[in-house]
């Protein structure tokens, strides 16, 4: 610890001692303002976050780097109404706004990624070190991405294509205390009379990660290994890329006793998932608009070995064909406007000698049209899409009947932007979300191996369907900025997993999805503070209170949550440390009193605090950057805790402690 300490004060110092003419607020307030000029993903093509009438964060290269995490959801997870739901080191489910699972839509490589989201115990097939910039849509985004997308939209950006004439490279690697882990990332791009390329290879391994009360925990090592690519072609007419993606996850499945691995290579019970992707990517200029056409092949396979390391018990193979082709137009008068169609073809097998659901296989398909405009100081946009999904399920054994469900649904979305004055800026929306439950809702029937429970699935669910109002108000000054978001959301046919009181023939308690009218209230409120140059005081509290018809609480409902931080910028252009920086922060997780208790499904959690520090710089040698070194502290205090979100909470096992990670990038 000793070494650690030298190494952030001698870091710092270094950057002090190389400080250049300090910039005054008025240029620090200018950087600050221009998040509001980031592009991002909008209803009828590409918009800036000054115009977006729901909430949206943008999470930039240079926050991913100055974040220590197991895995790229984690990441994500200090932003203010996103959280998730965690299995150990390894493993992590995003949340928004207490929503997850199938309600929560992440798109890469410009399709909705597709791998058995439903399951409790493996996270998003996602390479973290090809990751450049994500964008959070926070609230019902079915009338862009259909069914799935009721609580919102992970986008995730990769590295952008390297400039005309130019070949790019990169090197990357950290290394983390507590559990070992040790990633590398490499990477190649280039760009020769528009012939476009890239490539990356990254490599991650994680022993048993430890905390004060469980010491080692045993089998939560993993190993992560990726490989990404694209090929293609800039033209005047506009491009067209090929990009492929393999993704292998080995993690142990941790049980909370004291047998298992301490090691990267888990001991059983342990899983094997793999993720292969293939993305025609293709940009056409037509008229006076965009002719895009999406068309991806997934295939996900996910097996879990719990008596023998070369048999699998569950084995299930998943085959998804993504498609979205839109027509994106400006008209005269401020006007914008897509419309198009999208969907997908997927077909689920078990391969193994368990079964959890059944074989299926599903179309669906959906119409939309959006639309932006700017009128007398608004901005106004809005949506509406008509979906349809059909899903097949067959017969297997004695344990599985055939069956068949039919799910149209209707979404859409309207709201408005307006500036008030010179400092306020006014944002309202409502929208109407739809997701088709999923086979495992409606047809599960076995042992959850990774889940220590039984699930059994209920044919008669039905479609869940929110109204959300969503209401923020943004004050930028000088010195001061705040953002305020608050959302009220009714969802209608809302399902759950929850103890039914009975046992399995294993031992397991059974839990049974069931579905109830459900009411979740809320929002964000991130503050920011900068008095003086280069000095930012920062603080985010975001809030979910959920319950059903009756007052129950709903159950995977995280607590209330205020991430603080104070950050000091040292350099900005100097000769040798630039953009060198210091950061303390404090994350206050309060007391989860309000959870599902019936049956004993879920418990109340104690509110605990953790406190972490980061530094970081450029290092410039002959006016070149030449590398950027960072110094991450998490958890300083060794506190014990356990999330509300945790899945291993009711197995009695805490999560990470102490950690320290050092991460160094160099730019080729």
């Amino acid at each position: 610890m000793k070494r650690t300490v030298i190494l952030a004060l001698a870091l710092c110092l270094c950057a002090v001692a190389s400080a250049q003419e300090q910039p005054d607020s008025s240029d620090l307030f200018f950087r600050h303002l221009q998040l509001n000029e980031v592009v991002v993903t909008g209803l009828a093509g590409d918009t800036k976050v000054k115009h977006t009438p729901s909430p949206i964060s943008v999470i930039r290269p240079t926050d991913l780097m100055g974040r220590a995490s197991t895995n790229i959801i984690n990441a994500l997870a200090a932003e203010p109404g996103l959280s998730s739901i965690t299995t150990g080191a390894g493993i992590a489910k995003p949340v928004i706004r207490g929503l997850g699972y199938n309600r929560v839509v992440v798109v890469n490589d410009g399709i909705r990624q597709e791998g058995q989201q439903w399951g409790d115990e493996h996270g998003i097939e996602l390479d973290g070190a090809a990751v450049h910039s994500v964008e959070i849509l926070k609230g019902p985004a079915s009338f862009m991405y259909g069914s799935d997308a009721l609580a919102g939209v992970l986008i995730f950006q990769g590295t952008p294509v390297a400039p005309m004439g130019t070949v790019q490279g990169n090197i990357s690697a950290e290394y983390q205390s507590n559990n070992h882990l040790f990633t590398y990332s490499l990477a190649a791009g280039g760009n020769h009379s528009g012939w476009v390329w890239n490539a990356r290879f990254s490599d991650k391994y994680a022993q048993a990660y430890r905390n004060s009360i469980n010491g080692p925990v045993y089998n939560s090592g993993f190993r992560e290994r990726a490989a990404s690519g694209m090929f293609g072609r800039n033209a005047s007419w506009g491009y067209s890329r090929l990009k492929f993606s393999y993704y292998h996850l080995t993690p142990g499945i941790i049980e909370g006793g004291e047998e298992g691995s301490l090691t990267s290579l888990p001991g059983l019970p342990f899983q094997q998932v793999r993720h292969y992707k293939v993305v025609s990517d293709n940009t056409i200029r037509l008229g006076e608009g965009n002719l895009k056409a999406i068309v991806g092949w997934q295939q996900n396979r996910r097996q879990e070995f719990e008596e023998s390391a070369t048999e699998c018990g569950l084995d299930l193979k998943l085959n998804t064909v993504n498609y979205d082709i839109r027509y994106q137009m400006e008209f005269p008068a401020d006007w914008k406007a897509a419309w198009g169609f999208g969907g997908m073809f997927q077909q689920n097998r078990n391969l193994g000698e368990e079964y959890l659901i059944p074989d299926y296989r599903l179309f669906d398909a959906g119409l939309f049209a959006t639309a932006f405009k700017q009128w007398r100081g608004w901005t106004f946009s809005g949506g509406i899409r008509a979906d349809f999904r059909r899903l097949h399920s067959y017969a297997l054994e004695d344990r599985f009947e055939a069956f068949s469900r039919t799910f149209p649904g209707i979404s859409a979305s309207i709201g408005a932007v307006r500036p008030l004055g010179e400092h306020f800026t006014l944002r309202t929306n409502l929208a109407r979300g739809f997701r088709a439950p999923n086979l495992s809702e409606l047809g599960s029937n076995g042992e959850h191996e990774g889940t220590l429970r039984y699930e059994l699935g209920n044919k008669d669910l039905k479609p869940e369907y929110s109204l959300q109002g969503d209401i923020g108000l943004d004050f930028n000054s000088k010195y001061v900025s705040v953002q305020g978001a608050f959302f009220a959301s009714r969802v209608d046919n809302y399902i759950f997993a929850v103890k039914n009181g009975e046992v399995s023939d294993e031992g397991l308690p059974v839990y049974a999805f069931v579905s109830g009218l459900a009411h979740l209230q809320g929002g964000e409120l991130v503050l920011d503070v900068h008095p003086i140059h280069s000095l930012h005081l920062s603080s985010a509290f975001s809030c979910v209170f959920a319950h059903k018809q009756g007052g129950e609480a709903l159950p995977l409902i995280p607590a209330p949550r205020l991430f603080s931080e104070i950050k000091y910028e040292f350099t900005h252009g100097g000769k040798t440390f630039n953009n060198a920086f210091l950061a303390l922060n404090l994350d206050w997780n309060m007391a989860q009193n309000r959870f599902y208790a019936i049956d004993g499904t879920e418990t109340a959690t104690p509110a605990y605090a953790l406190l972490g520090a980061s530094a970081g710089t450029d290092v410039v040698i002959k006016g070149k950057k030449r590398f950027s070194v960072y110094l991450i502290g998490t958890n300083l205090t060794d506190k014990a805790y356990m999330p509300h979100l945790s899945r291993l909470k009711e197995a009695g096992v805490y999560n990470m402690g102490r950690n320290i990670s050092v991460k160094v990038a160099v730019p080729i």
